[in-house]
């Protein structure tokens, strides 16, 4: 190469570097400041973070290990009259997806009439960046709300929203333009399943990762997170089930486990061990109810090499083990520790979770055998107020509740809007703290926790305050 060429080289990769820096810059100033949120209502600003707390993200369902497990610490432990305080509200459409927090910004994936909303809010005062919005027209046969079950995804830059419909969508984080959609029932010639679409889907490196469930395959996908390329397909007995893929290292290696199954006569699903490079199935173990109308809806627990899986609809739950080649084997099997939908934790040898199709029981067994330990049901009694002035004492519990570990202990969010603080052991449950936050049914969002800041969504009205479905945010951070 001569200097004449080595000059006109520079050049070329002078103008190419000049190019991406004014685009960049450009994307930077077309990203839009946060404006007033005529849905949102401002209450008081948090107090300032204790020195030395940990604090981190909630990007995805499930919290940062994909376990329902938080990092945070110096979090307020004792909830005196009035606590948690508010900080901030917002009116909130049909839905059960639970919010996504990427530094400042959260993501709302909900339904107002007959739109759907994607709303890019200021994690600290609940005013929105942007909002991006699409039509739908579906109505579930049950009759539950008609809004989206999945959890929005957030990752370099980028959001994802799985809708009720099958409509997959990816935005830009910081100016919500939309990079690429795609109509996943459409493409894969798929029957609405029982609730509609409900497995959140998960950002693995550069992939994301669905249970698309297509009849004669594939049962899970794998789109490139910047194009929406369908790189790989695996899998072509089971459908789609209602939990989100799970990731984990198993024997030294990177893998994904997707709990799946769906509508199907007879009923049929069960666990699946993938490589996410290229999407080879390394194991599979058969798992669902006998029940048609039964689905697979608890996200899978890792414990090492290990995995548990559960359903609440006949065969309860299973520890199975995955081998160095990916075999998987049942180690113990519990009919009576099922799960329906709630994410049991994994403590010190122990398995908690709320059992039952309705909550009926919070339970322990030893993770060695499978052997139940304890089995309790929380309930409490508490006189409220109609707005005509009339009292009700009414015996609440925590039912089909929310389970997530931070500072050392369980946070529990009750199926009717209460907010505890639990002590968990081999020798039962103590309830440390207890805040009715609302008194709504359907609480069965997972809440969501980052730096120092609990959101929990309240899915239905409140009879005796007559509020209404909103995204609250409240002040969980510690004094010292």
């Amino acid at each position: 190469m001569n200097a004449d060429e080595r000059r006109y080289k520079r050049v070329l990769l002078l103008s190419a570097f000049i190019c991406i820096h004014l685009r960049f810059q450009a994307e930077e100033c077309s990203a839009p400041a946060a404006q007033l949120n005529p849905d949102a209502v401002f209450h008081a600003a948090p107090k300032p973070l204790p020195a030395g707390a940990v604090t981190s993200d909630w990007a995805s369902f499930l919290g940062p290990a994909h376990n329902m497990r938080s990092p945070e610490t110096m979090l307020l432990r004792q909830f005196a009259p009035g606590e948690p305080k508010s900080v901030w509200e917002m009116k909130k459409g049909e839905g059960y997806a639970a919010p996504a927090i990427a530094g400042e910004r959260l993501i709302l994936f909900h339904r107002l009439r007959d739109q759907v909303h994607v709303d890019c809010l200021n994690a600290l005062d609940g005013r929105r960046y942007w909002r991006f919005s699409y039509a739908t027209d579906y109505r579930d046969r049950y009759s539950y709300n008609g809004g989206p079950r999945c959890s929005p995804v957030v990752t370099d830059e980028l959001v994802f929203t799985f809708g009720v419909e099958g409509r997959l969508h990816c935005l830009d984080l910081k100016t919500g333009q939309l990079r690429w959609q795609k109509d996943i029932l459409k493409e894969f010639k798929l029957e609405p399943n029982f609730f509609g679409v409900g497995a959140t889907p998960l950002a693995e490196g550069d992939k994301l990762i669905v249970n698309v469930g297509a009849g004669g395959g594939p049962c899970v996908a794998a789109f490139e997170t910047r194009t929406g390329k369908l790189l790989w397909g695996a899998g072509s007995a089971w459908g789609p089930s209602y939990s989100t893929p799970v990731p984990a290292v198993l024997n030294g290696k990177r893998r994904v486990l997707v709990f799946a199954g769906g509508e199907s006569d007879p009923p049929v699903g069960g666990l699946l061990c993938l490589d996410p490079g290229n999407g080879n199935i390394e194991g599979e173990f058969s798992w669902r109810g006998k029940r048609y109308e039964s689905v697979n809806a608890c996200p899978p627990v890792v414990i090492d090499n290990q995995v548990f899986i559960s359903e609440c609809y006949g065969a309860g739950g299973a520890l199975v083990s995955v081998g160095a080649e990916g075999g998987c084997a049942a180690v113990w099997t519990n009919r009576r520790f099922g799960s329906h939908f709630m994410t049991p934790l994994a403590q010190d040898g122990f398995l908690y979770a709320a059992t039952g199709h309705d909550g009926d029981a919070l339970v322990c067994v030893d993770i060695k055998d499978g052997r139940e330990v304890w089995r309790s049901k929380p309930q409490w009694q508490e006189t409220l107020e109609t707005p005509e002035g009339e009292k009700r004492t009414l015996t609440f519990g925590t039912a089909r509740c929310s389970l997530l570990w931070a500072g050392g202990r369980c946070l529990c969010l009750g199926e009717f809007g209460h907010l505890l603080w639990l002590d968990l052991s081999p020798q039962g449950y103590r309830e440390l703290s207890r805040a009715r936050l609302f008194a709504a049914r359907e609480t069965w969002t997972a809440p969501v926790l980052s730096r120092g800041l609990l959101y929990v969504c309240q899915n239905a009205r409140d009879p005796f305050t007559g509020s209404q479905p909103r995204l609250l945010c409240y002040d969980l951070r510690g004094s010292e």
